[in-house]
This record gives C-alpha cells, sequence and structure tokens, in this order.
C-alpha cells in the first residue's frame, strides 16, 4: 500500500501531465476517495505548489501556467528513453539549434537525476556507438516553428520571408496544413495563396514567419507527410528517368522510397498471388544519373531502361568494371 506522502507526489505528477483533472478520475489514479484527494490538494498547496481549482460540468484541478517542478523524478525506462531521444534527435538534424539545445537539456536532466541512475545511463552512453555518422544539417529557428504549428493548429494564414535554393528571395503567404520532418530536416506544407497552388518549403531557409488575420480550411485528400513525399518524386530535375523491373512492390520500395520514384502498381491477374514478383513501371527524375547503377544492380531484380540512353550506358559500364575487377589476379 502506497505511503500518503507517495500518493501526493503521484498526484504532482498527474498534474504535472498537463490539462484538468477531474476528482473522479484524481481519485480512480491515487485508489482513494474525493475527500483524500482535496486533502492532498491541500498539502500542494501548502507547498507553494500553484494547483488551481475548475469549477464547471469539466472541473477539476490543474496546475498554474508557469509552474516548474524543482525535483524531477523520472524512473530509468523514463529516463533512458528522454537521453536516448535527445541523443537521437541530435544525430538526426531534428534540432532547432545546432547542439546546445539538446546538449545543454541532457546535462541538466542527469544533474537532477539520483545518483544510480545517473551513472547506468552514461555508462550506457559512453557504451553506445553508431555504425554511420551524424550529417551536416541546418537548423530551424525556433520562433518560425513554433509560429507555423500554432498556424497549422488554428489554420490561420502566415506570411513567411523565404529564401530558395538559387539564393532568391520572397514574401509569401502560405496557408499551412502540417510540419513535416523528413530525412534529418523539417519542411512546411500548404498552399502558397498568391499562386494557389501547393507548395513545400525548408523551415531552415525562412526567415521570418507572422501569423495573418482569418482563417482557412484544410484540404481532403492525402496528408503532410504524403503530399512531401510525392512533391520530390515530382520535381523539376535534369534527367526523367523510366523503368520497367520484375519484382515486388516490397524489393522495388526497399531500393526507391516513394520519395524517389513514383512506382506505377499492376493489379494481379485473377488467381494470381498479390505478392508475387511481376513487372512494375517505374518513374523518377534526377539531377544526375551516376547513383543509379548501384541501386539498380543492388535490387538483382531483372529490369529494362526504357529513357534515358545515358543511364543505359552507366548500367553498361557498371558492368564492365564489375567484370574487369572479376579477373583481375
Amino acid at each position: 500500500m502506497p505511503r500518503p506522502t507517495g500518493r501526493v507526489l503521484t498526484l504532482l505528477e498527474l498534474l504535472q501531465s498537463g490539462g484538468t483533472r477531474t476528482v473522479a478520475e484524481l481519485a480512480d489514479r491515487l485508489g482513494v476517495d474525493g475527500r483524500t484527494v482535496r486533502r492532498y490538494v491541500d498539502q500542494l498547496i501548502d507547498l507553494d505548489v500553484p494547483v488551481e481549482s475548475v469549477r464547471g460540468r469539466y472541473g477539476g484541478y490543474r496546475l498554474g501556467p508557469g509552474y516548474r517542478l524543482p525535483p524531477l523524478m523520472l524512473s530509468d525506462d523514463e529516463a533512458l528513453a528522454v537521453l536516448l531521444g535527445l541523443v537521437a534527435g541530435r544525430r538526426a538534424g531534428l534540432t532547432t539549434t545546432e547542439r546546445t539545445a539538446s546538449e545543454t537539456a541532457s546535462a541538466k536532466i542527469r544533474r537532477v537525476l539520483p545518483k544510480h541512475i545517473a551513472r547506468r545511463l552514461d555508462t550506457l552512453l559512453e557504451s553506445l556507438a553508431f555504425t554511420d555518422q551524424p550529417g551536416e544539417f541546418d537548423h530551424p529557428d525556433a520562433g518560425v516553428l513554433l509560429t507555423l504549428a500554432d498556424a497549422v493548429r488554428h489554420r490561420r494564414p502566415v506570411s513567411i520571408r523565404y529564401t530558395d535554393r538559387d539564393g532568391r528571395r520572397s514574401e509569401r503567404t502560405l496557408h499551412a496544413y502540417g510540419i513535416v520532418a523528413h530525412s534529418g530536416r523539417w519542411y512546411v506544407t500548404g498552399e502558397d495563396a498568391q499562386i494557389g497552388e501547393h507548395r513545400t518549403f525548408r523551415l531552415d531557409r525562412i526567415a521570418d514567419a507572422r501569423t495573418l488575420p482569418g482563417s482557412f480550411e484544410a484540404p481532403v485528400g492525402p496528408g503532410p507527410a504524403q503530399r512531401l513525399v510525392s512533391g520530390f518524386a515530382t520535381a523539376e530535375y535534369r534527367h526523367e528517368v523510366t523503368l520497367r523491373i520484375h519484382g515486388t512492390v516490397e524489393q522495388i520500395r526497399a531500393h526507391l522510397p516513394a520519395s524517389v520514384a513514383i512506382l506505377e502498381e499492376h493489379k494481379p491477374a485473377a488467381g494470381q498471388d498479390p505478392a508475387a514478383e511481376h513487372w512494375l513501371r517505374v518513374e523518377l527524375r534526377a539531377e544526375r544519373l551516376d547513383w543509379l547503377p548501384p541501386v539498380l544492380a543492388s535490387l538483382d531484380r531483372p529490369f529494362v531502361i526504357e529513357r534515358p540512353d545515358e543511364l543505359r550506358d552507366l548500367v553498361i559500364a557498371l558492368a564492365d568494371r564489375l567484370t574487369s575487377y572479376a579477373h583481375q589476379a
């Protein structure tokens, strides 16, 4: 049976998680009656914890805004999840600053953890190795990110100052549908109100974002993430490539994901296994072609190059080099 002090701390944790908690909910979580819940709340107030009482049908208790819990109470699993999340986010580039914020956050968490947990987590982080090195990422401004997130949630137009990849600067009004993290970068997808077309913008290229009056309706159809990867696959590049590959959808997608290529799936004939290998049409656009021959080789599936001829020449050249390597003494 938990001691009363333990229940008071549990009550504080429940309130710290946010929102208004009803007396009935708190009583159920703590295993006590409503009168005891009120007594525990009074104890927190005596400790200068700003617990507010909310009246009405959906009333209950909540923490006052701006309250910060001095001691950090995390279980082993919770502390491990937080620290590994910070490490993974930093390596994936999904942070709003280059390194400082995640490193100082990790240091603060370790400082307030019980010593035995801190030692065990430090041991894990020192022992942890990665098979790849983190890339160089551009990081979005935290203020821009939060402004766009608020605009997405409340369907408010937002004015942005944007610099494209060619260095051209412009000011746009965006109806933002969603924010997407993809391959170590942050993107915002939405409708460019001036031209009435869907656009995707890199957050690190947005210098300023201001919410505007008014509202808009979110479109039906694919979500922000699907719009993003489809946009990558159909973007204008120097080369247009069309292939036919014999294999399953899963085999092809393992090497040519939706963000790279459009895959035309044919319905299997009557009686044919849907997972069986058959010829599939693949279309993609690329600025360079030199990366494609090794990818096609790694597929280890029969394929036909419909266009361009330059890609066919590169594949033949790769095959000749591999043959010459195999015959070297």
